[in-house]
């Protein structure tokens, strides 16, 4: 069975509705995750850390599918 890794990292935004990152040099790498759980738990204490700043988003990637993309999930 493949390892399914998931990233999770965040910045400032140039619009709150959009993932276009203002600076990618200023990116916050939380780190890589051996599952989605792992990822979602980390991506939460960020996201919850920053919940009044608007222009700040946090995100998961599922880089498992980036890596594999022809494996399902």
């Amino acid at each position: 069975m493949a390892q399914k890794l998931h990233l999770v990292m965040g910045g400032r935004v140039k619009d709150p509705r959009g993932l276009e990152f203002e600076n990618l040099s200023a990116l916050d790498i939380v780190g890589v995750y051996p599952d989605f759980e792992s990822a979602e738990n980390a991506w939460r204490g960020k996201a919850q850390q920053t919940v009044d700043d608007a222009e700040m988003k946090y995100v998961v990637v599922h880089l498992h599918r980036l890596l594999e993309p022809d494996l399902k999930n």
